[in-house]
């Protein structure tokens, strides 16, 4: 018979759907009878009147609907008593767009990569281990069976933890020891991690788990895997990890929820009771084997999913810096001579020779002419602002920053992080320090530093646009200056968001507080050195959005000349979303579809085509 869970008063109960003359009325009236049994109150409650809401879709059902009918088995339904102002307490964000993916990418812990982890993130793929990883893990779960069979001391199977490292724990304990060091470590603050990431926090541990270094059991990473496939997600606060032991606060939330305790999301339930979710998808929560509490809590995966995030917006964000500035040069109208490829040549940092390469694929060319360029061609100036003539040196190296980083982080996501390692190889367990988050650390706050001054050089070349001092266009871009204010608060947002940012560039690593009584004497900080490279990684999404803005809205003003063929089709992009100003608006939804643009890569996507052709052309 098909079941549904159903929420009455903050709890959830498991609620056959009564055949198929059971009516949506009746399913809510055995709910509540079950609420009243659990609670041992009397059956005081048949007259109320009560709505009953499927939580995905969020469609409010009829009483008299056939249950079956409207819903499906495993379905998520909230009660809720009419008289109360809140009607849906508990019915909470929902993803209604989502689409169970189809496809799978394989996890062998060797080869995850920040793309694939991001995409993984966002839901598009399951996942499934290789043959060879579920080999590997079983040969690894056989090392700490043998340890228990024999009686054997290892750290972490059957002592206590920390400064309790050498307090040997009962045989007849071991379980509540890896259940108690989860429960206890749930210590995180703050607000939970987002869908997303909570999902690339759960795939990263599945896949450190899959390289059979952590001694975990087959049972244990199947029920992992299928959490992730069906988008069963913990609630993981986001603060409380100094990144030394690894990421141990968001770890143990992200355990807790399978473990069926706290709170855990899908796309069916919204945020309910854990054990309620993972019953409604047939899922059962862990029992934990010896070993296999600190083998899910220890390790580094909250800084290093999110920095994965962090490079992946990076890289979008600074190849779209290179389009962004070439159509404020445009506008400026600057000259291109400092783009010649001999004087990067006697410099040859590989960011900057790119960057170079890209301005010259995108401005006034044999092969791409531009009528603003050739309208200036004979003026007097002799060379351009360093905002303007400096960018390959500039971008360039945030560019060389980003491929320093990824390297470190793709490493990371690869890497078995808890302690003690299993070597089925050798058959022992060795304790190390794998778990220590200072190259993550180290290498997020770099990138907040480096791509910061994409911003940085960013809101510098707003000002020119929109000063009539050193743009000669209008004042703030915008006719009837003074009747309107144009770009003036944009460019005030982009200097706020270039200020906010040099205070988040200082690095978190650099920092170092003793825990663990002594025990962990140093540590990295690399959970918010992830944190503040996000939010600075967004600033500079937001401060080149503007630019973007302002660069087009000055084209206005050159017309009817004619930029060349890929800016062009930059700034028609850019119009299928935001209209030109010719007077004062909201400036706000403007500035949120051009972020957009940038974070969809949209920019790149349309010059993509135009910089390939120059290539081909250049080398026939």
């Amino acid at each position: 018979m098909r079941c549904v869970s159903v929420c009455v008063r903050g709890e959830w109960f498991r609620v056959p759907c009564g055949g198929p003359s059971g009516s949506v009325q009746l399913l809510g009236l055995e709910a509540l009878r079950r609420y009243h049994h659990a609670k041992k109150l009397e059956d005081a409650d048949r007259k109320l009147e009560f709505s009953m809401l499927r939580c995905r879709g969020g469609e409010l059902l009829h009483p008299e609907d056939k249950a079956e009918d409207v819903l499906e088995d495993n379905d998520f339904v909230q009660f809720a008593e009419n008289d109360k102002h809140d009607c849906f307490p508990t019915a909470t964000a929902v993803q209604h767009s989502y689409q169970e993916p189809k496809e799978y990418i394989s996890l062998d812990g060797n080869s995850l990569t920040t793309a694939d982890l991001v995409s993984l993130g966002q839901g598009l793929f399951k996942i499934k281990l290789t043959p060879e990883a579920e080999e590997r893990v079983i040969k690894g779960r056989e090392v700490i069976d043998a340890f228990i069979r024999e009686d054997r001391v290892a750290y972490g199977v059957n002592t206590g933890f920390g400064k309790f490292a050498q307090t040997l724990i009962p045989k007849e304990q071991l379980a509540q020891l890896q259940e108690n060091v989860v429960r206890s470590h749930c210590a995180g603050v703050g607000a939970p991690l987002s869908v997303e990431r909570t999902r690339m926090l759960l795939v990263l541990r599945i896949n450190v788990l899959a390289k059979g270094h952590s001694g975990v059991s087959m049972e244990t990473l199947d029920a992992m895997i299928k959490a992730f496939n069906a988008s069963c997600l913990s609630r993981v606060p986001e603060k409380g990890t100094v990144g030394a032991s690894g990421d141990l606060a968001p770890l143990a939330h992200l355990t807790l929820g399978l473990m069926g305790e706290g709170s855990m999301w899908s796309p069916q339930s919204g945020w309910a009771d854990a054990k309620a979710v993972l019953e409604g998808h047939r899922l059962k929560p862990l029992v934990l084997k010896p070993k296999e509490g600190i083998a899910l809590i220890n390790g580094t995966q909250m800084m290093s999913s999110l920095g994965a995030e962090a490079v992946e917006r990076a890289v979008g964000v600074a190849m779209q810096a290179d389009v962004i500035a070439a159509l404020t040069l445009e506008a400026l109208k600057g000259s291109t001579k400092a783009f010649h490829s001999a004087i990067h040549a006697v410099r040859p940092h590989p960011g900057q020779m790119e960057v170079a390469e890209r301005l010259r694929s995108l401005l006034d060319s044999h092969i791409f002419p531009s009528q603003i360029s050739e309208s200036h061609r004979s003026c007097k100036r002799v060379q351009d602002a360093y905002t303007l003539r400096c960018i390959p040196q500039v971008h360039g190296v945030v560019n060389d920053t980003i491929a320093f980083v990824h390297k470190v982080i793709s490493t990371e996501l690869n890497s078995a992080t808890d302690n003690p390692l299993v070597f089925a190889e050798t058959r022992e367990t060795i304790s190390g320090g794998n778990f220590h988050g200072e190259y993550p650390a180290k290498a997020l706050d770099y990138l907040a530093i480096g791509v910061h001054e994409l911003a940085s050089i960013s809101e510098r070349r707003i000002e020119r646009l929109v000063n009539p001092a050193l743009s000669e266009l209008p004042a703030f871009l915008v006719r009837d200056g003074g009747l309107n204010s144009g770009f003036m608060i944009a460019h005030c947002t982009a200097a706020a968001l270039v200020s906010e940012s040099k205070a988040l560039c200082h690095p978190s690593s650099v920092d170092s507080l003793s825990t663990s009584a002594a025990t962990e004497d140093h540590v990295s900080m690399g959970g918010w050195a992830a944190r503040k490279a996000l939010r600075v990684v967004e600033h500079v999404e937001q401060v080149l959005a503007i630019e973007l803005l302002a660069a087009c809205q000055a084209l206005e003003f050159l017309r009817p000349l004619k930029s060349t063929a890929p800016l062009e089709k930059v700034y028609e992009l850019l119009r299928s979303a935001v209209s030109p100003w010719d007077r004062d608006r909201i400036m706000s939804p403007d500035m949120e579809a051009a972020h957009a643009l940038v974070r969809q890569r949209q920019v790149w996507r349309t010059v993509q085509p135009y910089m390939d052709e120059y290539r081909k052309k250049l080398q026939a």
